[in-house]
């Protein structure tokens, strides 16, 4: 039986997908993110959960998973412990929950095998383009985001983009204009975007941690500019 790090768990989220959803949080992520506000999981962390504890937990919560709810894995990047979520999802789905994948898809593993169980895609988009990518995040993953949205455009899973919008980087009409023919021109089945605006509940942990945070001095992103500039991309993009 596979045993997973887990970081938290969620008994009643209720933006991680649709309905009431247990969300389970998993440790390790191979990104370095400038506005990630979770470095604390960026490590492995102790195997505290084996599959059949996770099942059992979730199970309890199924009377609430009604309007579509169920399970969403998040992290971190979940699909740094391919084995334990597989092994995981298969037990859930044969009693029959709903399972969520929130991911920035930037794992090798066999997606196709995982799909199997997958009903919904939450996916993360850090950048658009290569180099804004390999800045954002740090780290040199672009390729295989793409590759991992190749694979899943072979299914008919559902699909949720997310988007991080932050001050002076991303925040302006040029870049939610290619944002939405990027999504147009690469990504099937999706059903719905979100923008999220970038705070700042992370900056203790940083110092709690010992890490340089490389947004100490910037600003949080302004809300009502955030949703001015959703409204605007749906002129580009319909869903």
């Amino acid at each position: 039986m596979q045993k997973g790090s887990v970081a938290s768990i969620e008994t009643f989220g209720l933006v991680d997908g649709p309905g009431i959803r247990t969300v389970i949080f998993l440790n390790s992520c191979n990104l370095r993110c400038k506005y990630c506000h979770n470095p604390e999981m960026w490590k492995m962390g102790s195997l505290n959960y084996t599959s059949s504890e996770i099942v059992e937990k979730v199970l309890r919560n199924k009377p609430y998973f009604k309007n579509g709810g169920g399970v969403t894995f998040s992290g971190g990047e979940p699909l740094l412990q391919y084995d334990f979520l597989l092994e995981t999802c298969q037990k859930l789905k044969k009693e029959n929950i709903n399972i969520a994948l929130d991911t920035a898809g930037i794992a090798k593993c066999n997606y196709q095998k995982l799909f199997e169980y997958i009903d919904l895609v939450l996916l993360d988009i850090k950048h658009i383009n290569k180099e804004d990518y390999i800045n954002i995040t740090r780290k040199d993953f672009f390729n295989q985001f793409m590759q991992f949205i190749k694979e899943l455009n072979k299914t008919d899973i559902e699909v949720w983009i997310r988007q991080v919008i932050i001050p002076d980087v991303n925040d302006n009409l040029d870049y939610i204009k290619k944002l939405s023919d990027f999504i147009k021109d690469n990504i099937k089945n999706v059903t719905r975007i979100d923008f999220l605006p970038y705070h700042k509940l992370g900056d203790e942990k940083y110092k709690n941690l010992k890490i340089v945070n490389p947004y100490k001095d910037k600003v949080e992103m302004n809300k009502e500019k955030c949703n001015k500039l959703y409204n605007e991309f749906l002129n580009f993009y319909k869903l």
